[in-house]
């Protein structure tokens, strides 16, 4: 299996100076939204060079675009935003996958006797009436998707295990996958594919919209083919 994991565009708590001010579920800037139709338009239409004869393998990659043929996001806003405009260019519906979201769920820490304090994410229904092509799990509810405060860290890594492992049962699969998820998750999600140890002080860094490919194969073999990367845009709105 191919699998892209691509984070979500700028959201407005990207572009913050003052995290003080933060919101629960940003929604994407006017730069974020840009981000997402060039990254949309890329793996749609863009050239993948990773897709030679190599390793013994005949490439069987198309002549342009990724051949992308499934497609996951979470259920965070700025992924339904990136999700959306990647599934309506690919002509694909996304699919949301709770396990993918940020690190630490929703919440925010708003300080003094409150302190942290979590929220339930969007309800099916506000889901299904801005993204009416997303398709949704039984996970997300009437009220809502998240059911915890503040997300901990033991749980974060179980949890990028367990996709992880989900995606290990795909292995045999010839499919080509996306998945739109978060800076954080997605650094972890290719640190449990890569079974790089917990202790180790590594980060898989990814750019708004940065493109990671990693080539699960069915003898357990794991090939990180690229990270990171931003070709689809220009200088100006690498974020």
């Amino acid at each position: 299996m191919e699998l892209y994991i691509v984070r979500h565009a700028q959201s407005t708590n990207n572009a913050l100076y003052d995290e003080s001010v933060r919101v629960v579920d940003p929604p994407l800037t006017a730069i974020g939204l840009r981000q997402a139709e060039l990254v949309a338009a890329h793996l749609a239409n863009g050239i993948d060079h990773e897709t030679a004869e190599i390793e013994g393998q005949p490439s069987d990659a198309p002549a342009a675009g990724m051949g992308i043929s499934r497609l996951y996001c979470s259920a965070m806003m700025r992924a339904l935003q990136t999700g959306t405009a990647i599934g309506r260019t690919l002509q694909l519906q996304p699919h949301v996958w709770v396990d993918v979201h940020e690190e630490g769920g929703m919440w925010l820490d708003h300080g003094g006797p409150e302190g942290i304090r979590g929220y339930p994410g969007m309800t099916r229904q506000e889901i299904a009436d801005r993204f009416p092509h997303v398709v949704l799990p039984q996970e997300v509810g009437h009220d809502g998707w998240w059911r915890a405060g503040r997300e901990e860290w033991d749980a974060f890594l179980a949890r990028a295990e367990r996709v992880a492992a989900e995606l290990r049962k795909q292995c045999a699969s010839t499919e080509r996958v996306a998945i739109v998820t978060h800076g954080g998750f997605g650094a972890y999600l290719i640190r449990a594919l890569a079974r790089v140890s917990v202790d180790a002080p590594t980060f898989f860094h990814h750019d708004n919209t940065g493109i990671t490919r990693v080539r699960l194969r069915p003898d357990g073999r794991v090939s990180i083919r690229y990270l990171n990367r931003v070709d689809h845009l220009p200088p100006d709105l690498v974020t």
